[in-house]
């Protein structure tokens, strides 16, 4: 299936005082009908950056994005036409997205009634999404401060779907809920995926969740991303040290104590990434080479991409023991 959403050699650039910091290096990146990718990182690895970017709120400095077809750019306030509306965007802090002196039910609307639907037809399927989230259709006559935090996040969903979109990033859409909330929402977008044939690029740091709701998972650290695959293949066995060392983390549902990987040194400072691997002042399994020479993003024989030279393309996943 050809993918609605490709992502060519992207990098973005910010700059921080007298920095240019290049917070997205070189990332491919696709995602099709139908299809949940878990994009996964410590924070800071630039995962909101390349959400952003994807949808155009952001310029790439390098590289492309292609939607539906057709190349993203740059979209200023208020520029966004009828083609790149099919490609939307849930943020972290459903509060700060909407507008608390508007009514729910006028900012959901207001997708469909830039596309020429009439006031009171927007303002109906207004409701009816709500009701598809699991709020009440009356939430329409109600303002933002009026709603949890769960409920919030529900609301900025519907907002996301009224005018049907092809394709959603949704950027740590469950972060700031409580355990009960999170699980609905991401068994909602799970549905709604199934329902409308979408596709949805779920940023998080919840990897539990992750392995959950995906379909395939893209690992992402300082900038690139090392490693992508089908979601219980990279699980059972991770072919990226970064990989392994994440999975790690996972807190087990039976509740046997478990020791995470205590990976050596921070994070560097994405102003002044390391040479060759950008993972390789960490890597317990770092060698000569790694200093020096950035790794190939290759294909293994089970159809996952990985940036490591201890796996050689066309092979299986080598085991990695540390």
């Amino acid at each position: 299936m050809k993918p609605i959403v490709e992502v060519k050699n992207l990098s973005v650039e910010y700059t921080r005082g007298d920095q240019k910091v290049r917070a997205v290096a070189g990332v491919d990146l696709e995602v099709s009908a139908g299809e949940i990718l878990g994009l996964v990182g410590e924070s800071g690895c630039g995962k909101s950056t390349l959400g952003k970017a994807i949808v155009g709120i952001l310029q790439g400095a390098e590289g492309e994005v292609n939607f539906d077809g057709q190349q993203v750019s740059k979209i200023g306030r208020g520029q966004r036409d009828a083609h790149y509306r099919n490609l939307q965007m849930i943020f972290q802090d459903p509060y700060g997205s909407l507008n608390p002196r508007r009514k729910i039910g006028d900012q959901i609307a207001d997708g469909p009634r830039i596309s020429g639907v009439s006031k009171a037809d927007a303002l109906e399927k207004a409701e009816s999404l709500l009701e598809r989230v699991g709020l009440p259709r009356n939430a329409v006559e109600r303002y933002p401060h009026q709603f949890s935090g769960g409920q919030r996040q529900r609301i900025a969903i519907a907002r996301a779907l009224a005018i049907s979109p092809k394709v959603i990033i949704a950027d740590e859409p469950i972060s700031a809920l409580d355990t009960s909330s999170q699980a609905a929402v991401a068994n909602l977008l799970v549905n709604l995926v199934e329902e409308f044939q979408m596709g949805l690029i779920f940023i998080s740091h919840d990897l539990s969740i992750v392995r959950r709701i995906s379909d395939r998972v893209a690992v992402m650290y300082l900038g690139k991303i090392v490693e992508t695959g089908k979601t219980e293949e990279i699980w059972n066995s991770p072919a990226h040290p970064y990989t392994k060392a994440l999975m790690s983390a996972i807190t087990h549902a039976d509740g046997k104590a478990f020791i995470p990987l205590d990976l050596p040194g921070d994070v560097p400072n994405p102003a002044y990434p390391p040479s060759g691997c950008r993972f390789h002042p960490r890597c317990p399994l770092a060698q000569a080479e790694c200093g020096s020479s950035e790794p190939v993003h290759v294909s293994l024989s089970d159809g996952r991409k990985v940036s490591c030279i201890l796996q050689q393309a066309g092979s299986a996943p080598k085991a990695l023991t540390f």
